[in-house]
């Protein structure tokens, strides 16, 4: 037993496990090279190995001579010792994890551009190594070649192979080398006495710097002789070339000065990668401004960059600049690009905890570069760091009061919106979303908003999709701001699958219908071919009913049919709204004024029920394109809206108050529209059980203040007497003939509308006489609250059409239902028993209160004072 422990074999105890022999190597060197690993941590080393029983005494002392020599040469140029175990039968040296030369140059890339700048990067490091051997060491290397170059896995280039290293005022003669595969390199005084007189310190290995560069260019040396061929050295380093392999020893220069030549303007060592990977080495000691200037610049040469220097010598300097320096966030644009080097491994060791560190910055720079190259790192990050820990922190921008930062978070939304949980996109974003969408004062930012909706649109829940949606996009449709509406009208089209059809029939066609007279011609054009394909969708269901459920296929569905048949009508749509986003250069739209009116009830048709916590699915969705800044102007501005308007943000509320800022407002070319702004705030609210916002005169607003207390006073006489409304029609309405006229007029051209729709439904004269009372056939004519019986009688309808966002809210109003016409289904009006009784008792209430709503019309008309009608104008 004691014999067994001292004849263990030693190299046990050596902390590497050794592999395979790195084939070639051993022609031209006493050593064999093995890669290896770190027991334990399995980090990648290179093992020398030297057989000490198969070698001679000589060879045992170069093998010996060069450990030594690696164990006291500290350099960034030479090869970096580990570790070593020297037994009575091997001699094993641990070095960092490399590849010679002659072995790794047939790996180069042929591209002529990064191949050039390379070995310039590597030649120079030769270079700056056999400066400091002779000059500051006072040593000859004696050895410089392809094979005793080594290349480690960021692609620096280490000198080694030491075993001839001797001191440079010793014997000039050159050694004698092993094995003599060598001697190709060896300098011509070696083989001429006469020459060795003029030999500097540094002339012998100038020469091997010469056969270094030819190789580099070349391949193998094969022959002295092949030095004299110049055709693939580059012009830049020619002159210097001859002088280094100059038969004159004393003409071959010196390292230094092969430097500082190389080293100014146009010189071979004067390029982009040299001067990155030296301003690297040196960035301690340069200040902010320099570090600024060279972040900002480098993003654009790294496609020029060998990919192993960029992921193992660049982006490792930039992590630490900015960890442990002041590099500030222009590091980030470069560090982010070169990220997408490294394995998902790698990039949550190295990437992610840098990237929620910069999230948590509170410098407006930072978290503006960040959401500006989401793109960059957003793959890479796994849900729960998403929601836990950025999330919170991107959900700050909303409310900054820094423009291009609340722009730059929505459009961020793009890329996170795939890995959101439930509640972070389905309640938190679509809230800030209400916000911006409504409140903002940049018109850019409202844009995008609207924009960003229709793109994260397949990752909603279907529930909140179906409420949001059509909502938000109808009150994008009423923003002043030109593209806005644009935006609402391409969000309507590009997700037009995800609506019912009786959705698209009641809400989308009537809010698309006001954009056909829209004082810009870009709005006007898309929303004509968006009305042309919802009006060919419902066209198709109403030939075919089978295809209804394909047409609704997606409405319910968290993951969407991408080849719907649905959605090929609207590709044009969905190509523009996932092109690009507003640019939002320096906004100059005004901010819109305050709504002095009193808030809008909303019917209780349009009350949707709130969404259940449910689970939401994601799936792939559109790149964002390059994000452009917008104005830095943070003044505070006019909301949209009074105060009290906002303690309700949701969206399924957003279509039912009319916008006083609307693209419709008032102007000299749509002053028929006019009317629909002015009778909502005249009114105190949607009348859930009438129309008689259609009588209204659009001059009243003029005199909202007076009008207001004399229609509560005549309210209340009003309904003490039920029967007031036929003698009340028999009185004069005006005192003034022309007001008569103009008021006829009016009415006659408001109930056109309703005259076409009872052509509809009154289909004979005994039906139509059976269902509607002598009392109210004899006020058709007179209170134009229904239509007329013949068509005679819409001759005069000349003045003023009627203004389509009241139509729009009709058909939500809730005697709709009252009348079982819900979904377009029409109850038969000559059904005998009850259902005449119900029908008729519903017509004889509207009638009534359409009927008085005249009456307090009339009472203000025939007070007010006489003089021509201005259409607009409002009392201060």
């Amino acid at each position: 037993m004691m014999w067994s422990f001292f004849s263990r074999d030693s190299s046990k105890d050596f902390p590497y496990d050794i592999g395979e022999p790195v084939p070639g190597f051993d022609n031209y060197s006493i050593w064999t090279l093995h890669k290896a690993k770190r027991k334990g941590t399995q980090e990648e080393v290179s093992v020398f190995v030297y057989d000490i029983r198969s070698g001679s005494d000589t060879k045992c002392e170069l093998a010996k001579a060069s450990l030594k020599r690696l164990k006291t040469l500290r350099h960034p140029s030479i090869l970096q010792f580990l570790d070593s175990l020297e037994t009575d039968k091997m001699l094993y040296v641990a070095t960092e994890a490399v590849e010679p030369l002659g072995v790794y140059s047939a790996k180069l890339a042929t591209d002529n551009l990064q191949k050039g700048l390379y070995l310039a990067w590597g030649i120079f490091q030769i270079t700056r190594a056999l400066s400091f051997l002779n000059n500051d060491g006072n040593l000859r290397h004696n050895n410089v070649c392809a094979w005793s170059v080594f290349v480690n896995a960021s692609g620096e280039w280490k000198l080694g192979s030491l075993e001839y290293v001797a001191a440079a005022d010793g014997s000039p003669m050159p050694p004698v080398k092993i094995p003599v595969t060598l001697e190709v390199y060896d300098a011509p005084e070696k083989n001429d006495q006469s020459k060795l007189k003029a030999a500097t310190k540094c002339s012998v290995d100038m020469w091997g710097l010469g056969c270094l560069v030819w190789e580099a260019f070349n391949g193998p040396l094969k022959q002295r002789s092949n030095l004299k061929e110049l055709e693939h050295v580059p012009k830049s380093l020619q002159s210097l070339y001859c002088e280094l392999v100059g038969a004159s020893p004393s003409n071959r220069p010196n390292p230094a000065d092969i430097i500082t030549r190389c080293r100014k303007p146009g010189g071979f060592f004067r390029n982009d990668l040299v001067d990155t990977l030296l301003f690297l080495e040196e960035i301690q000691i340069k200040d902010k401004a320099e570090k600024n200037r060279f972040f900002s610049g480098l993003t654009t040469h790294l496609d020029n960059f060998p990919d192993n220097v960029c992921k193992h010598k660049i982006l490792p300097q930039l992590i630490t600049a900015y960890e442990y320096g002041d590099a500030g966030s222009a590091v980030l644009a470069p560090m982010f690009k070169l990220g997408k080097l490294l394995d998902e491994l790698e990039y949550q060791k190295r990437i992610v905890p840098c990237v929620v560190k910069l999230f948590a910055s509170t410098d407006r720079v930072t978290r503006s570069r960040l959401l500006q190259q989401l793109d960059l790192f957003i793959a890479h990050l796994q849900p729960t760091v998403v929601n836990d820990q950025i999330f919170p922190q991107v959900a700050h921008g909303f409310l900054d009061t820094n423009a291009t930062i609340r722009e730059q978070t929505v459009k961020s939304i793009i890329h996170l919106a795939p890995k959101l949980n439930y509640n972070n996109l389905n309640v938190e974003v679509l809230r800030h979303f209400a916000r911006l969408q409504a409140r903002d004062d940049q018109g850019g930012i409202r844009t995008n908003t609207t924009v960003c909706l229709g793109k994260i649109a397949p990752h909603l829940h279907p529930q909140v999709r179906q409420r949001v949606l059509v909502s938000a996009f109808i009150r994008a449709m009423r923003d002043p701001f030109p593209p806005a509406r644009v935006a609402g009208v391409l969000a309507l089209a590009a997700t037009q699958q995800y609506f019912l059809l009786s959705e698209v029939a009641n809400r989308v066609l009537p809010s698309l219908c006001s954009l056909t007279v829209d004082p810009e011609k870009t709005v006007r054009e898309p929303a004509f071919k968006t009305i042309r394909g919802f009006l060919g969708k419902l066209e198709k269901v109403s030939e075919d009913p089978s295809l209804r459920e394909t047409m609704e296929a997606d409405v319910h569905t968290a993951t969407p049919s991408i080849g719907n048949a649905a959605a090929t009508w609207a590709g044009w749509a969905v190509t523009a709204v996932t092109a690009k986003f507003y640019r939002s250069q320096s906004d100059s739209s005004r901010p819109r004024p305050p709504l002095t009116g009193r808030n809008l009830s909303k019917p209780a048709s349009l009350e949707q029920p709130s969404s259940s916590s449910l689970s939401t699915t994601t799936s792939s969705v559109t790149s964002m394109t390059s994000l452009e800044h917008e104005s830095n102007d943070t003044s505070a501005s006019a909301s949209d809206y009074g105060n009290n308007d906002w303690d309700n943000e949701n969206w399924g509320e957003m279509d039912t108050s009319q916008d006083p800022s609307s693209p419709l407002a008032p102007n000299a070319n749509n002053g028929q529209l006019l009317a629909a702004n002015v009778l909502n705030e005249v009114r105190d609210g949607w009348d859930n059980e009438e129309w008689g916002s259609l009588e209204e005169d659009p001059c009243e607003e003029e005199e909202q203040a007076e009008q207001e207390q004399q229609q509560q006073q005549l309210a209340r006489q009003s309904i003490s007497s039920t029967t007031s409304s036929s003698q009340q029609q028999q009185r004069p309405l005006l005192p003034h003939q022309h007001q008569q006229q103009l008021q006829q007029h009016e009415l006659n051209d408001l109930m056109e509308p309703l005259a076409k729709l009872n052509t509809h439904i009154i289909t004979s004269p005994s039906k139509q006489h059976s269902s509607l009372r002598p009392k109210e056939l004899a006020n058709l004519s007179s209170s134009a609250n229904t239509s007329p019986t013949t068509p005679g009688a819409l001759t005069n309808c000349n003045n003023i059409s009627p203004p389509s966002s009241h139509f729009n809210n009709s058909t939500h109003n809730a005697n709709w239902n009252s009348d079982s016409w819900a979904d377009g289904e029409f109850e038969p009006i000559d059904e005998p028993g009850l259902g005449i009784s119900k029908l008729d008792d519903a017509r004889r209430k509207r009638e009534e209160k359409k009927m008085q709503r005249q009456r307090e019309l009339e009472a203000r008309r025939a007070q007010r004072a006489t003089g021509p009608l201005k259409l607009g104008a409002k009392k201060l």
